[in-house]
């Protein structure tokens, strides 16, 4: 994308429009208006995409016409990115001049420089991993923080038991696009009081939990999660009684779908006899 010169143009077209009332400038500058929206557009998608981000691509557009250049492994990769281009509200041709190279490595970027696909994908893990440690009734109340960067999260803060310090781990550690926990929390050797304690029960009865909040929040653990697959679990809870049923693949997966819900904030138990290899 030839970013300089749009923007120049871009820039130059407006003060034309604005010094003259010209419509046709005014025309001009829409168009050029639609076209870097467009490219932006087709851009950006590149970058989420996992498949092709890691490419150089450059994107032009003018008066509907989608131009690509840059070099991918597979010809699939080429295919990919002119369908991306032809579903840009607009772009109703694609010069796609993508070069297919079987050898091509692209270059792989420093720590200092991730790609912007990397950034959100770091963003889209830490966001998760919050989550579900806000929703857990172990972990809602612990001060916890997240880090991720390429993947490898990092968390700092406290815990009240070693016991929530290892669970804060395994959930963080079973999301998806996780590599690696370094799980840097802190056991606090201070108990709360048998009076903090039954303020804190007392708390959480006199705010009940809606059985839909409960459901929904176990289907979102399920969806984050790397070795549960949500898919084929069905959730239902009344009175705080949690009904899993459906397929899972294997026994671990059953128990690690039984545990994520038993889990969650407001769960008094869960039926799981419906939930089959």
């Amino acid at each position: 994308m030839h970013k300089h010169f749009r923007h120049y143009t871009l820039a130059s077209s407006i003060m034309l429009a604005l010094a003259t009332g010209n419509s046709f400038a005014a025309d001009t500058v829409s168009q050029d208006v639609t076209e870097a929206r467009q490219e932006t557009q087709i851009w950006t998608t590149y970058a989420l995409s996992p498949h092709l981000r890691a490419n150089d691509l450059k994107v032009s557009v003018h008066n509907g016409k989608a131009t690509l250049k840059g070099t991918v492994e597979e010809s699939v990769s080429k295919d990919l990115a002119k369908q991306i281009a032809l579903g840009v509200s607009g772009v109703k041709e694609v010069d796609n001049q993508i070069v297919v190279q079987p050898d091509y490595v692209p270059t792989k970027p420093t720590a200092a420089t991730r790609s912007f696909g990397e950034v959100i994908d770091d963003a889209t893990i830490t966001a998760a991993v919050k989550s579900k440690l806000l929703w857990g009734k172990n972990t809602s109340g612990l001060a916890i923080d997240v880090e991720t960067k390429s993947g490898k999260v990092v968390l700092k803060g406290s815990t009240d038991s070693a016991a929530a310090k290892e669970l804060a781990a395994r959930l963080a550690l079973n999301t998806q696009g996780v590599v690696s926990v370094d799980n840097q929390l802190a056991v606090k050797d201070a108990k709360p009081s048998t009076a903090a304690t039954a303020k804190s029960s007392s708390h959480e009865a006199g705010n009940e939990i809606s059985d839909s909040w409960i459901t929904t929040k176990v289907k979102s653990t399920y969806l984050y999660s790397s070795n549960v697959d949500g898919a084929g679990i069905s959730v239902n809870t009344k009175d705080g009684i949690v009904t899993l049923s459906g397929k899972v693949d294997s026994d671990a997966e059953r128990a690690l779908a039984i545990e994520f819900a038993q889990n969650v904030r407001g769960v008094k138990s869960v039926q799981s006899k419906a939930l089959t290899l």
